[in-house]
C-alpha cells in the first residue's frame, strides 16, 4: 500500500491521536519541511476552529501534498523521539506505518488459474499485445548524469535503480548506457533497433542481482521493447553529456516498423525524463478538492508507439538530489501497485498523471512549483505488462 492510501485508511485514528498534542506536532511538520512558511501561519492561528478541526486541515493538507510528503509525514511519526514518546499509540497500533520508513520489495507475483471471461474474450479478438518470450523484451535505459561542462544530474542513478527493479520484476532484461554524448545516443539507439552484429556494440551495463555489472549474453529483441531516458532537454529533444541536442522524434523514428525490423508490430514504449523547456509550472487554486484494428494486412510505420513525457512542452521537469525524479518514481509505483492486476498501461500512466499534478514544490509555497506529464501514443491494443509467474 502507497503511503497515501495508507494515510487515507488511517485517518480517523491518526487525527484522533494527534488531537492529544496539536502544537506538538504542526511544529514538527514544519521543522521537517513539510509545510511551507505561510502554511504553519495559517494552520497557527485558524479562527473559530476546535482542535480536532486544527488537526483536520494539517492532514488534509499534508495529503494533498502527494505521494513523497505522505511518506516523509509518516516517516515522521515512526522515527522522531518527541512524537514516540508523546504519542505511543503510533508505534504499538500502528506497526504497519513503520514500513513507509524505506522502500518495500516488489510484490511476489500472484499465480493466476486462467484468464477470466473478459481477458480471454480480449484475447481472442486481439486486442492485448501477446507478450509470450522470456525475457519479455528489452528494456534499456540511457542515463545521463555527469556533463561535460561540469554539472551532474544528481539523483539519476536513483531513477536508474528503480527502472531496472521493477522492469526485470515485470520479465524484461535490463541495460544501461551511461554518460552518452548526442552521437553516441544515436549510435547506441541505432544499434538497438537492429541489434545488427556487424556493429560494435556500445558499452552496455546489464542490471543482475541488484546491481549493473558486464553483459551476460548476446542482446536479443522479444515481445515487447522499453527506452528510458534520463537526461536534460529541451523543447523537443534530449541532451547528450555534451550538450548536443537529440531530437525525441528521431529516437523513436529508429524503431519504426520495416520489413526487417525485429519490433514490428510490438510494442514499443519510450519514458522521457528530461525537461522539455525553462517554463515553471504554476498551480490554480481550486474551491473544492475532490482505433481500429481491422486486420489489415500491413501496419502503419509509426504503429505501436507510446512515449511518456515527464513534462508538457516548454517547462522543467522536477528531480530530487536524492531520491529522483518525480515522474520515474511516480512511474515505478504505479507500476508496482497495478501491474499485479493486469491493467493497461494507458490507464497506468493516467494514474502517473494524476499522482505527479498533485505534487508541489513546497520551497516556493502552495502552486508555485506544479509539474504535468504527457502521453502520446499510436498503440492498437492493450498493453498489459505483469510480473511472470514463477
Amino acid at each position: 500500500m502507497s503511503a497515501r492510501d495508507t494515510l487515507k485508511d488511517k485517518k480517523i485514528e491518526i487525527q484522533t491521536t494527534l488531537c492529544g498534542d496539536y502544537p506538538l506536532i504542526l511544529n514538527k511538520v514544519f521543522e521537517k519541511k513539510l509545510i511551507t512558511q505561510r502554511e504553519y501561519n495559517n494552520l497557527k492561528s485558524i479562527n473559530n476552529v476546535n482542535v480536532e478541526g486544527h488537526v483536520i486541515e494539517l492532514v488534509d493538507k499534508i495529503n494533498n501534498k502527494g505521494e513523497d510528503t505522505c511518506r516523509d509525514f509518516l516517516d515522521l511519526l515512526q522515527s522522531d523521539d518527541d512524537i514516540r514518546s508523546t504519542f505511543p499509540f503510533f508505534r504499538s497500533t500502528f506497526p504497519e506505518l513503520g514500513r513507509m520508513c524505506t522502500s518495500s520489495p516488489l510484490p511476489a507475483p500472484v499465480p493466476v488459474s486462467g484468464p477470466t471471461d473478459g481477458e480471454d474474450r480480449l484475447q481472442n479478438q486481439g486486442d492485448v499485445y501477446r507478450l509470450q518470450s522470456r525475457p519479455v523484451g528489452l528494456c534499456v535505459i540511457l542515463n545521463n548524469e555527469n556533463f561535460t561542462d561540469g554539472s551532474a544530474r544528481a539523483g539519476t542513478d536513483r531513477d536508474a535503480q528503480s527502472l531496472a527493479e521493477v522492469f526485470s520484476w515485470l520479465g524484461f532484461r535490463v541495460l544501461m548506457c551511461r554518460d552518452q554524448t548526442r552521437d553516441q545516443m544515436d549510435d547506441t539507439l541505432t544499434w538497438l533497433a537492429s541489434l545488427d552484429v556487424r556493429v560494435q556494440p556500445p558499452r552496455i551495463q546489464e542490471w543482475h542481482h541488484g546491481s549493473f555489472a558486464g553483459l551476460q549474453q548476446d542482446v536479443r529483441h522479444g515481445d515487447a521493447f522499453i527506452c528510458c531516458v534520463l537526461s536534460h532537454g529541451s523543447k523537443g529533444v534530449v541532451v547528450g553529456v555534451d550538450g548536443e541536442s537529440l531530437s525525441i522524434k528521431e529516437v523513436t523514428r529508429r524503431f519504426r516498423a520495416g520489413e526487417q525490423s525485429a519490433l514490428t508490430n510490438k510494442p514499443k514504449v519510450f519514458i522521457i525524463q528530461a525537461c522539455q523547456g525553462p517554463g515553471i509550472q504554476r498551480g490554480v487554486l481550486r474551491s473544492g478538492l475532490e482505433a481500429d484494428d481491422a486486420g489489415s494486412l500491413s501496419t502503419p510505420e509509426e504503429a505501436d508507439v507510446l512515449v511518456a513525457m515527464a513534462t508538457v512542452e516548454d517547462h522543467k521537469a522536477i528531480r530530487h538530489t536524492t531520491q529522483g525524479s518525480w515522474f520515474i518514481q511516480s512511474v515505478c509505483q504505479q507500476l508496482t501497485e497495478c501491474c499485479p492486476r493486469r491493467e493497461n498501461l494507458t490507464d497506468i500512466l493516467q494514474r502517473v498523471n494524476n499522482d505527479v499534478s498533485q505534487k508541489e514544490g513546497w520551497k516556493e509555497g502552495p502552486g508555485q512549483v506544479k509539474q504535468m506529464p504527457e502521453v502520446r501514443f499510436t498503440l492498437r491494443k492493450r498493453l498489459v505488462l505483469s510480473p511472470p509467474h514463477p
